[in-house]
């Protein structure tokens, strides 16, 4: 069994990304799906082991990948921040890239907006926003084998 805490769009709350470090310590993986990779980057000094960090359209300086492929016990994840796929219009071609790559999850910020929906057999996941503006949340994901669970939540 793996755990798996994802945040996004936190635009410099570190004060946010601080109230997590319970939850950080305590997870396997720690994803953030930038905007701004620099906090990213903060969460990887913390957590270097464990800690993956994807490039969002706010960050100017590129601290980690623009999208990712994170393989958990089996299952396929794809990470991305979301605005290369257009997410505030559509889904679907988040969805159809995903299932290209054979991920089961789609994991994407961007929107600020927590959500899950479920396209063609993929999951889809939006953590929501960590910026100061906004209210909190993370998503808390748990892989059993081919299980998986996850809760959206408010920090």
């Amino acid at each position: 069994m793996k755990t798996i805490v994802v945040v996004s769009d936190t635009h410099g709350n570190r004060k946010f990304l601080d109230g997590l470090d319970g939850i950080f310590s305590e997870n396997d993986i720690i994803i953030h799906l930038g905007d701004t990779s620099g906090d990213g980057g903060y969460l990887r000094g913390k957590y270097p082991d464990k800690t993956r960090v994807i490039n969002g359209n706010c960050d100017l300086m590129k601290l980690g990948e623009d999208e990712e492929i994170i393989e958990v016990e089996g299952v396929k994840i794809f990470a991305c921040h979301g605005h290369r796929y257009s997410v505030k219009t559509t889904l679907s071609k988040l969805a159809a890239e995903a299932k290209r790559n054979g991920c089961r999850l789609a994991l994407y910020g961007h929107t600020h907006c927590a959500r899950e929906d479920e396209i063609d057999g993929v999951t889809l996941l939006n953590p929501g926003c960590g910026a100061r503006y906004s209210q909190n949340g993370y998503l808390y994901i748990v892989v059993n084998g081919d299980k998986v669970t996850y809760k959206l939540t408010s920090g």
